[in-house]
């Protein structure tokens, strides 16, 4: 009759995910806005500290002329004789000439500002692990900032529906 001996091998150890990476920084009510300085749909730049006096909408989309998308620059266009002198500023990934395009077709009147790197994005805490189809992926996180004239934030939308961002913007100015 063999008897077994005992293993000199270790029992294996449970295997260990990798932790999913931190979600990104989030920005609240009275920080600063972060500066920014990107190129519009026109290769002008537009920086931030440009707005200093009034409030300014800034909010961030993943791609021009997909549905959600121009659902929600379209509703931003739709109030703008509703929101007084605040300024709109959309920005997406996407280069200058597909912003241009996308701006025309739809007649949206405000800045379309061009982030390739992503900078200001992950700045503002809009950029972050999204996933679809079941496959992960890192992109904007839709979201949208109304400035004060001061340069600090007066509120803060993540996850923002398309539809609610003019919505929202109303209701914080008081103009809904």
């Amino acid at each position: 009759m063999a008897v077994s001996q005992p293993s000199s091998r270790r029992p294996s150890q449970p295997r260990r995910e990798p932790s999913p990476p931190a979600g990104p920084p989030r920005l609240s009510p009275g920080d600063m806005a972060p500066g920014f300085s990107l190129p519009d749909q026109s290769g002008q730049r537009v920086d931030l500290a440009s707005f200093r006096g009034r409030k300014v909408l800034v909010y961030f989309y993943p791609k021009a002329g997909t549905p959600g998308c121009t659902a929600q620059a379209c509703g931003l266009r739709d109030v703008r004789d509703r929101i007084g002198t605040t300024a709109v500023v959309g920005i997406s990934p996407d280069p200058p000439e597909r912003q241009a395009g996308f701006a025309a077709k739809y007649g949206l009147g405000f800045p379309l500002l061009s982030d390739a790197g992503h900078a200001v994005a992950e700045a503002y805490g809009a950029w972050g692990q999204k996933s679809m189809y079941g496959r992960s992926y890192m992109g904007v996180v839709r979201s949208a900032f109304l400035v004060g004239e001061d340069g600090r934030l007066e509120r803060a939308w993540y996850k923002v529906a398309p539809a609610a961002t003019a919505t929202n913007l109303l209701e914080a100015l008081g103009a809904a």
